[in-house]
């Protein structure tokens, strides 16, 4: 069974969705709905992803209520650009960011992080260096960047998953 079926959870999910994007329980969409779950169920058993181990939810939590805090404050700066129009200069620029944390799940958060928060977006990772780039919408000051990622976001994913 588990070699059909090696993620239920992630095959009902596929097919949940495929339902829910199709707006149908008609049986064809219900049979290529199970296919899908099936097929895609076992090629990400095939991909063998490392194990999640979470060290410290209370952490995540926290983590999280810190993200939305700066997801909230971010949309308001930006906001007031927009809003003052070409009263004050915009200057967009690219922010290198060393990096310690390796854990695969640890950058997956972090990337989603930086790109949910409006005015920045993961431009790109190298691995082997441990440097994230990023691209700063209204950039003032480089190292308040660097500071941040590496102190909000990289200092408890580190402890949550590392």
């Amino acid at each position: 069974m588990r070699r059909w079926l090696p993620y239920p959870a992630m095959s009902l999910f596929i097919l949940a969705t495929w339902l829910v994007l199709n707006q149908s329980l008609a049986p064809g969409h219900l049979l290529l709905g199970v296919i899908l779950g099936l097929v895609l169920g076992a090629a990400f058993g095939r991909l063998q992803p490392p194990p999640l181990r979470i060290r410290d939810r209370r952490r995540l939590l926290r983590l999280g209520a810190v993200v939305v805090a700066d997801v909230i404050r971010s949309n308001l700066a930006l906001l007031r650009i927009l809003v003052a129009g070409r009263a004050r200069a915009v200057r967009s620029g690219f922010v290198t960011i060393p990096l310690q944390l390796t854990d695969p799940y640890g950058l997956a958060v972090l990337a989603c992080i930086i790109t949910a928060t409006p005015g920045t977006i993961w431009m790109s990772y190298r691995a082997r260096e441990g440097l994230l780039l990023i691209h700063v919408f209204d950039l003032v000051d480089e190292g308040e960047w660097v500071r941040t990622i590496t102190e909000r976001y990289e200092t408890p994913l580190r402890e949550i998953f590392e």
